[in-house]
């Protein structure tokens, strides 16, 4: 299992960093940039479980620890190995919270703002961040596709729960066109 005897090594100091190959890469990879993409949308989801409890904290306790996975598969390229590979598991666990979050909201009439009250507006910051994590693994090369229908899955399901803690969608902002003319 994993152990960490020391958080300061110095290795980055000079701009790169290793891969869980062991592979020293530039601290702006790509690789290294859809890594830390992920780790922030799970640090933006941190901040969302502060306005959640009872089984909307659960589901985003399970997405924190997926995101780990997703990004441990991430930090060794190729698909050699008997590492830790995202499956399609987690993905179908988040299209079942999907719907069973959406069967109990009215249907949209027009696109939903970010915001409503504080859970909804930090779930949809959580959204866009899972939104550019999905962007960056796109850009990569021989990533485990699980990884990104996983992210899309994730950014669905963040959308819906912003729309759950907006009262079931009584407090979402919609979108008027043209409003401001």
């Amino acid at each position: 299992m994993i152990r960490i005897d020391r958080v300061t090594t110095k290795g980055g100091d000079g701009g790169q960093t290793s891969l869980g190959d062991g592979t020293r890469v530039r601290k702006d990879d790509a690789r290294v940039d859809a890594i830390g993409a992920v780790d922030e949308a799970n640090a933006a989801i941190g901040l969302l479980r502060l306005h959640c409890d009872g089984d909307a904290d659960a589901m985003l306790g399970r997405i924190q620890n997926d995101l780990f996975d997703l990004g441990a598969d991430l930090c060794v390229p190729g698909e050699a190995g008997d590492r830790l590979r995202l499956t399609a598991a987690p993905t179908a666990r988040l299209e079942a919270e999907i719907a069973a979050m959406n069967a109990d909201l009215p249907a949209l009439r027009s696109f939903v703002l970010p915001g409503g009250t504080p859970g909804a507006a930090h779930a949809h910051m959580a959204r866009t961040i899972a939104r550019r994590a999905e962007r960056a693994v796109a850009a990569l090369e021989g990533v485990n596709g699980e990884l990104l229908r996983y992210l899309n899955r994730l950014s669905d399901h963040l959308f819906v729960l912003g729309r759950r803690l907006n009262g079931n969608g009584r407090n979402d902002v919609t979108w008027v066109p043209g409003a401001n003319r």
